[in-house]
């Protein structure tokens, strides 16, 4: 009975203390939802129709005219994988960024926690990813993939991604309120991840020249976005065929690096983004 007592209790407490701030995010979720594909005639169909564009150019440039393949039968899923994970981390970063300057208005009127305006925009793109991630296991069907018990790490590899995106973006809005060319930078330094990971080209094609490329390869997985794109692949669709940082590292110190980066990155984008939040209204 007096366990019962304190469930309940502990049920009001964190009703009364987050149940205005999951209303306004529900509520914040669906007009962004709705927004993002206003006035288009295809709507939601667009959040399948980009990655699926991309896809098809990757695959007829670098996988038929470059070669740039693991001459694998799965690997078409692969790369339509990679790049539905990275169409993810993207738009994250890229509309969350925005986010608290587009809401200013908002944000002056009704008062609720900032932070809500970033985590809506994250949760609209991975409705976006749910829906790409049930394309991609139509394709993978069609394509006979032989499913493994590993797809029970899938959940674990979906949350490492989102925390890092989200965190990204947190930094990315805080600094975009004091400075408007954190956009230009992004846009930048977004084509320079997406060339410099394992995304359009298979990892072994790198390591498959040893030496220092083996070497690179191995840092290319250090990076957490990278590691997170490469464990989604192994567990999901190819285990055979898909480095990891987990098979390529021998001490564990190594492979724990792009965790403990994720850890850090979102400590400190809690961090940033509360010590400036109180000021967003001012400077915007």
């Amino acid at each position: 009975m007096a366990r019962k007592v304190r469930v309940n209790t502990l049920t009001k407490r964190l009703k009364d203390r987050y149940g205005y701030a999951m209303t306004v995010l529900r509520g914040l979720v669906k007009t962004d939802f709705k927004m993002r594909y206003q006035g288009s005639f295809l709507g939601v169909a667009w959040s399948v129709l980009k990655p699926l564009l991309l896809f098809v150019v990757m695959y007829i440039v670098f996988a038929k005219f470059l070669r740039l393949t693991d001459h694998t039968s799965t690997y078409p899923v692969v790369l339509l994988l990679g790049v539905c994970s990275w169409q993810f981390v993207s738009e994250t970063i890229g509309i969350g960024l925005r986010s608290i300057v587009d809401r200013g208005d908002l944000l002056r009127k009704v008062h609720f926690p900032n932070y809500i305006v970033v985590v809506s925009a994250s949760i609209g793109s991975l409705i976006s990813l749910g829906i790409n991630y049930a394309v991609v296991l139509v394709f993978a069907l069609f394509q006979h993939v032989e499913f493994t018990w590993r797809v029970l790490w899938l959940p674990i590899n979906l949350v490492e991604l989102y925390a890092v995106s989200l965190a990204l973006a947190l930094i990315f809005a805080t600094c975009y309120v004091y400075f408007r060319d954190i956009a230009h930078i992004w846009e930048v330094l977004s084509q320079i991840l997406f060339y410099a990971m394992p995304i359009m080209y298979p990892l072994s094609y790198v390591t498959d020249k040893g030496g220092v490329y083996a070497s690179l390869a191995k840092l290319e997985l250090l990076n957490p976005i990278a590691q997170t794109i490469q464990d989604i692949r192994h567990n999901f669709i190819a285990p055979a065929t898909q480095p990891t940082v987990w098979n390529s590292f021998n001490s564990w110190w190594e492979k724990s690096i792009p965790l403990v980066i994720v850890i850090v990155l979102a400590w400190f984008s809690v961090y940033i983004f509360r010590r400036n939040s109180r000021r967003f209204a001012e400077v915007m």
